[in-house]
């Protein structure tokens, strides 16, 4: 834990400065903050300098096997480590999503909400208000209008137009330039690269309306354990043969799942004395072998796989269950606008982080149209819950203006 919290730290430092412009040359006020960052560097110490340089490129099984010999261990930590990714732990750079996962956390220890999980939403609309900002919610952005290689605003699904000088997007960098910018605005090696974005979604997630909330199986106290994420891959060779799976087009048949119950830190999210269990289900890939399809029927066999695999560590779970909804990874695409299903915008590849995220020389969050940001998860530092991306994002566009 001591490890990973100084190597996290190092990555949260970095996480806090635009990436480096590889395509120009760096002013004096641009190496001031990279200078800072070499000495945020040279304060690991020589050992663990050497270990980050060591870590980062790394597959979790090396990691892992340096440190530890109980594989129960091992498999809990590395669920962090292919979160998100179309990776199993044997794969190169895993440790880096590992320590990416960390950055924001306290000493190295994975952490949880304190407030509701909205409560960032509620604190910035609130803020937004205040400093006389127009929100509009269920205003879907059909078109982003660009005039003279400039945006000009937006047109909405609605018909409505909204003039603006500046567009700023937190959907994936797909979504953005394919979907809402007219191709005929964008160079050709730049539409290319980004239908090269490797995105490819791996993940479901499984919700449960519970009537009560049965115990697991040789815990003592299952409702604290449960107030965090609790795994339910018992080593790291069950979690590469669950990504082995989805190598070739096929849904795990026996996942990794990890199990949260948010009702337990939360009652007011269900009716008294009932709970809400969510499952983050890997791997189910967006792209099924032979050109198959997600439908109602591998959807309910992906929901059947769940209830048993979480009936076997609880007893009477099925029994318990009044409700179901099963989000494959055609369905997050559908429902959140996530291309591939993808929560990460882009997997957190060591090709794609840094200032190749989301393309090599665009890492600066401006895209090619003048006045239009990207500032999701798509971009730099990549995803999770830090805020890190449209904060280095609207710093540039005042810089900019």
């Amino acid at each position: 834990v001591d490890l990973l919290g100084k190597l996290a730290g190092f990555l949260e430092a970095m996480y806090q400065l635009p990436a480096p412009d590889i395509d120009a040359a760096l002013s004096l006020g641009e190496l001031a903050p990279l200078v800072g960052l070499g000495r945020k560097f040279r304060s690991l110490g020589r050992a663990d300098m050497l270990e980050l340089l060591r870590v980062l490129p790394m597959s979790l099984q090396d990691l892992l096997d340096d440190w530890f010999e109980n594989p129960l261990l091992k498999a809990a930590v590395a669920a962090a480590g292919v979160r998100g990714i179309r990776q199993g732990p044997r794969s190169g750079g895993t440790s880096f999503v590992l320590l990416h996962h960390l950055v924001g956390s306290h000493g190295g220890a994975r952490g949880w909400w304190r407030e509701r999980p909205d409560a960032f939403v509620g604190a910035a609309a609130a803020v937004a208000r205040a400093n006389r900002v127009d929100l509009r919610t269920d205003a879907t952005v059909a078109r982003i209008n660009v005039r003279d290689d400039a945006v000009d605003g937006v047109a909405l699904a609605n018909g409505d137009e909204l003039s603006a000088p500046i567009v700023v997007s937190t959907a994936d960098p797909v979504r953005t330039m394919l979907g809402m910018v007219d191709p005929v605005w964008l160079d050709p090696e730049f539409l290319l690269a980004l239908r090269n974005i490797k995105f490819r979604g791996c993940t479901a997630i499984v919700r449960f309306a519970l009537d009560r909330l049965p115990e697991m199986r040789d815990l003592d106290d299952s409702s604290t354990a449960l107030t965090g994420a609790v795994s339910l891959t018992p080593s790291l060779d069950s979690l590469e043969r669950a990504y082995d799976a989805a190598k070739y087009g096929n849904v795990s048949e026996a996942p990794h799942i990890e199990l949260t119950v948010p009702t337990l830190r939360w009652p007011s999210l269900a009716p008294p004395g009932k709970h809400v269990l969510d499952a983050r289900v890997q791997y189910a890939p967006y792209h099924l072998r032979d050109g198959a399809s997600w439908d109602d029927t591998r959807s309910c066999e992906l929901g059947e796989t769940v209830t048993r695999t979480i009936g076997r560590v609880m007893p009477g779970f099925a029994e318990a269950i009044t409700h179901r909804e099963i989000l494959t990874p055609r369905d997050l695409e559908s429902r959140f606008g996530v291309t591939e299903g993808a929560l990460t915008h882009g997997e957190m590849t060591l090709d794609q982080i840094l200032f190749m995220r989301p393309l090599p020389g665009y890492g600066r969050y401006a895209m090619p149209v003048d006045g239009l940001y990207l500032a999701g998860s798509g971009a730099h530092p990549g995803p999770g819950v830090l805020g890190g991306a449209g904060w280095l994002a609207a710093k540039q566009v005042v810089r900019k203006r």
